[in-house]
């Protein structure tokens, strides 16, 4: 298999989908599913605990001159991780009671100082899209 190179925004979140999946699993929950994909959507992370299946949907920039990263999940994409939520259950179907989604957010500086990471519980709801 030939190896693929990425850009630097697929690089960028690589990298963030990374730190995100760490800082989750620092708060007790099990990663379950890193970038499931099917043609009609995708989720970034399946992550969860006992009972709980939480869709987490990860967004990065460099810098925040055009805006926090959590700005950019509107209508449209919360729609597209809703259907690809509901894909994603009906193929895997989660022994889980309870579902949520989340959004994690993480802005990279310009200069060497540590990204900062925002996680949104809860963040939307399956009616909200």
């Amino acid at each position: 298999m030939a190896d693929r190179v990425l850009t630097k925004k697929q690089a960028l979140g690589m990298r963030a989908e990374q730190l995100a999946a760490s800082y989750l699993e620092q708060l007790g929950y099990a990663i379950l599913v890193r970038n499931w994909r099917r043609p009609e959507g995708e989720l970034d992370l399946v992550v969860g605990t006992e009972g709980l299946c939480v869709f987490v949907e990860v967004r990065s920039r460099t810098g925040t001159e055009r805006g926090h990263p959590l700005e950019t999940v509107d209508a449209r994409k919360r729609a597209r991780v809703l259907r690809a939520a509901r894909m994603y259950i009906d193929e895997e179907r989660p022994q889980a009671a309870v579902f949520r989604f989340d959004v994690v957010g993480v802005t990279f500086a310009l200069d060497e100082s540590p990204p900062e990471l925002v996680h949104v519980e809860d963040a939307f709801q399956a009616g909200s899209g």
